[in-house]
């Protein structure tokens, strides 16, 4: 393994995290985050190297651009990182036995985090943040697409740590090439959990090779259901919000369900996505509704748009579970909220999905019925993430339910451990 020793610098180097207070942990954060805004253009010349070897028109451009004001944001989320409580030392569970013998459960990091990511510049400071919060070191595993970036970014760490006496390893980037990936994921013994964070086929062959233990964060194929009793000008708003607000996040909206009594509303509910650019694919019913009353070079039916992606791409299973990343969503027409129900159940991909209703039977059936980590009425999907739920940054948002589920921030990248104390009791 061409990397052993790079790994088992990482795995020396978290060792030495624990020695450190909460206090201190804080105080290099926010030394980090003063660097970002203090080296925002050299960060931002970085990201432009990147840039200019991407198409436009590539999902993916949207993610990889950093701007000044998204690395204000980025500063700002790493500074929230640092006011919030500590997430180790946490007493789990406390107990004394009969015998005498006393038990506490203990919160403590994982160790070494492995984190492999596409074209996301951003993941490398939120993945530092939490981790280093959290005790945790970590392994950075980007795409070509972002090296510049990434590198940039994990220099700037460094520089902060080496001020502080902190061991930089405890941040490494590899190599962006696909050998590296292959290594990562064959680390036992050196890297404790490893998170995917991308699209499908990425996070697939994450779950499907690796040796160390993963937790999956799962492709987002988000549906919004507009119930016979929704809100028009509520739904256009969530709608728009959902879909339009950023189209390359993994909680941008994939497919709004109608209730066919609404049909006639539905030119209504997509002005907002006709002034976005918004390609739709609906159903006949939708089709109907729409011609006419929406941009001709914008409407598509769903069933010749997903004969043409099955000609272009094998792998393409239907149009009703593709996660689009781009400006463009499904439209299907249902006869009952059941119907929506059965239709997330076998499309959606366990992430996140909301109603429009006024009718709270509804709602609660929604909620109760839909198996997602995120369930919404009356609000867009796009507040699936870990900022906005409060958590500070997010590493990931998890689609699994084995452990963490939902956005990923720092009480789920810890583990815990037994602290059992006695008084000589031996046992029978």
């Amino acid at each position: 393994m061409e990397l052993k020793e790079t790994f088992q610098k990482v795995k020396a180097a978290s060792k030495t995290l624990g020695l450190l207070t909460d206090e201190q942990r804080n105080e290099i954060l926010q030394a980090v985050a003063d660097a970002i805004i203090a080296e925002t253009p050299a960060l931002l010349a970085a990201n432009a190297e990147d840039l200019a070897k991407m198409d436009k028109a590539n999902p993916l451009y949207d993610r990889l651009q950093l701007t000044e004001q998204r690395l204000q944001d980025i500063a700002s989320d790493m500074r929230h990182v640092s006011t919030l409580p500590s997430p180790l030392g946490r007493v789990l569970k406390d107990k004394t036995l009969d015998n005498g013998l006393h038990l506490q459960r203990v919160a403590v990091p994982f160790g070494v985090i492995g984190m492999i990511y596409e074209a996301r510049p951003n993941v490398t400071y939120d993945v530092f943040s939490l981790c280093f919060k959290s005790g945790n070191a970590c392994v950075l595993k980007g795409g070509k697409d972002a090296n510049a970036s990434n590198s940039a970014g994990v220099e700037l760490i460094h520089k902060v740590l080496i001020t502080f006496g902190i061991d930089p390893n405890v941040v490494t980037l590899l190599p962006a090439t696909h050998e590296a990936t292959g290594e990562m994921l064959n680390a036992v013994g050196y890297i404790d959990l490893c998170i995917p964070r991308g699209g499908k086929k990425l996070i697939n062959f994450v779950r499907d090779t690796a040796k160390v233990p993963v937790i999956e964060t799962g492709a987002g194929v988000v549906h919004c259901y507009f119930d016979k009793d929704g809100d028009l000008e509520m739904g256009k708003r969530i709608i728009t919000n959902a879909k339009c607000r950023r189209v390359s996040v993994c909680n941008a909206l994939d497919c709004l369900l109608i209730h066919e009594s609404r049909l006639s509303d539905l030119p209504a509910l997509c002005e907002g996505l006709a002034e976005k650019q918004t390609k739709i694919h609906a159903d006949a019913k939708a089709y109907e509704a729409l011609k006419g009353q929406y941009p001709d070079t914008l409407l598509y039916k769903a069933e010749e748009s997903e004969a043409k992606m099955k000609e272009a791409d094998a792998n393409v299973k239907s149009i009703w579970n593709t996660e689009w990343l781009s400006m463009q969503m499904g439209i299907k027409t249902v006869a009952s909220e059941d119907e929506a129900l059965d239709h997330i159940a076998t499309y959606g991909s366990g992430h996140s999905e909301s109603i429009v209703s006024s009718n709270e039977t509804a709602q609660k059936k929604f909620q109760t019925m839909v198996d997602a980590a995120c369930v919404y009425v009356n609000a867009p999907t796009s507040f699936t993430d870990g900022a906005q739920f409060g958590l500070g940054a997010e590493i990931g948002i998890s689609t699994q339910k084995l452990g963490a589920r939902g956005p990923m921030a720092l009480e789920e990248i810890t583990t815990y451990k037994w602290l059992i104390t006695g008084n000589g009791q031996t046992r029978k």
